[in-house]
């Protein structure tokens, strides 16, 4: 990338801001273009101008970059349909995402995982397996620091695990991890993509560009992923729950099994991990088939997952108030998400807290299986007349609407009654009443912890 071509880096979030300091870093002519007044860092901000860019605020900013400038950096957070995305690339810039100006700065090794559900969890376990490698390694993307940022310091020999939604797949086009791993599909961000084929076609980019030398790892459980195996030019691992595979991660009798070349190796039992559910399951079936083939010992990739516990907001036990127990599930932002959290408690006896922004997917299978499934259904936010005129429709008996998120904490908790439990699982993205879904979630926890607190001796 040459430094004397100015760059646009579109976006002030965490990506974008990230992006902008990296490109500073190396003396590149950089503009951070935000539509409305950001916050950024003074550092970052001084770090710009002695490049010779700067922080661009506005429409007549942007128009004006426009004349001089030949490439876009795209933040995940903005759409690609947008008007100054669609100016720039009939102007004739070349527009791309962050991870992959992230991948063109970086010549080492990349596990890159992505799925509409469970991606943090996997990618947080890669993490963990890598490390265990005699090499330096880090986590990145849709999680913790920019994927540009995270590699800044890597050196060609090291590992990042990188969590990759559709958003930042959207703009690549050259980017090839060793390995990719799509764990699942189902509706989501219809918002932005409007339909599944475009959804499921930013999901395809994680391995459209790899090499036979390279992996695609992919969910045999998963009709519409499995059949992906046509498109990639990598060799192909399957996982699975439910199939023993001739080359693949699957489970039998509970161990989690490695098949491949000929040979089978077994790492370890499900009645050794503190995860449950067959999410978590398929996660763990997905970490192990990136730290085999990152070269992560059979011994190593055991004893992480032995000592790993759930990620916050993920199926996230809070405490125990009257036998009854709490469980944060605020990381469920679509229906699927929620409806494996559901399928984690086999015994049912559910008070569920739903709503929150709504992403226009379809409710009934998520409805069928809370009807089933629950004791209460507590409706808040945005999406909670869509959402009770869908559980009214699927038959769902005890419906209680929540004025606010306070509100619906304090009617579980007066519902609830042992061998009940109470989950936070959303279906829905948190922007009605929070900033991210962490926030929501340790709203939710502080609430249940006071309830601890006031509780009957």
């Amino acid at each position: 990338m040459s430094n004397k071509t100015p760059v646009i880096v579109y976006g002030a979030g965490i990506s974008g801001r990230g992006a902008a300091q990296v490109l500073a870093d190396r003396g590149q002519q950089v503009y951070l273009y935000n539509d409305a007044p950001a916050s950024v860092e003074p550092e970052l901000e001084q770090a710009l101008t002695a490049a010779g860019g700067g922080v661009k605020i506005g429409q007549s900013a942007f128009d004006e970059l426009l004349q001089s400038c030949k490439q876009v950096v795209l933040s995940p957070g903005i759409p690609c349909d947008s008007a100054n995305v669609l100016a720039a690339e009939a102007k004739g810039l070349e527009v791309i995402s962050e991870v992959e100006l992230g991948y063109r700065l970086y010549g080492g090794h990349i596990a890159a995982i992505t799925g509409t559900n469970g991606k943090t969890t996997t990618t947080t376990i890669v993490g963990e397996m890598l490390k265990r490698l005699p090499v330096p390694s880090a986590v990145g993307g849709n999680i913790g620091l920019a994927l540009s940022k995270e590699v800044e310091s890597l050196p060609q020999d090291g590992w990042l695990a990188a969590e990759l939604s559709s958003f930042q797949l959207e703009k690549v086009n050259t980017f090839s991890p060793d390995i990719a791993v799509v764990l699942n599909l189902t509706p989501d961000h219809m918002e932005r993509h409007y339909t599944m084929e475009a959804y499921g076609a930013a999901k395809q980019n994680i391995f459209r560009f790899q090499t036979a030398e390279q992996v695609t790892v992919l969910n045999y459980d998963d009709p519409i992923v499995r059949t992906w195996a046509a498109e990639s030019k990598a060799q192909i691992c399957y996982f699975s729950r439910h199939e023993q595979l001739e080359n693949g991660i699957y489970m039998q009798n509970g161990d989690f099994v490695i098949s491949w070349q000929g040979q089978k190796q077994t790492v370890c039992n499900i009645s050794e991990l503190h995860l449950f559910g067959g999410h978590n399951e398929e996660n763990v079936l997905a970490a192990i088939a990136c730290g085999f083939f990152a070269g992560v010992s059979i011994s190593a990739m055991a004893d992480v997952l032995r000592n790993f516990r759930s990620i916050e907001h993920r199926l996230e036990y809070v405490t125990t108030i009257d036998g009854v127990p709490y469980y944060n599930d605020s990381k469920a932002t679509n229906t699927d998400s929620t409806i494996k959290a559901l399928e984690a408690f086999k015994d049912g006896h559910i008070i569920l807290l739903a709503g929150g922004h709504d992403k226009l997917t379809p409710l009934e299978p998520m409805m069928e299986l809370i009807k089933e499934k629950t004791d209460a259904l507590i409706l808040l936010g945005a999406a909670k007349e869509r959402f009770h005129e869908a559980a009214v429709k699927c038959g769902v008996a005890n419906i209680v609407l929540a004025d606010s998120f306070e509100d619906a904490v304090q009617k579980a908790y007066k519902l609830a009654h042992k061998p009940q439990v109470v989950l936070l699982s959303p279906a829905c993205s948190s922007f009605d009443m929070f900033k991210n879904y962490p926030e929501r979630g340790r709203c939710f926890k502080k609430l249940v912890l006071a309830l601890e607190g006031g509780k009957s001796e």
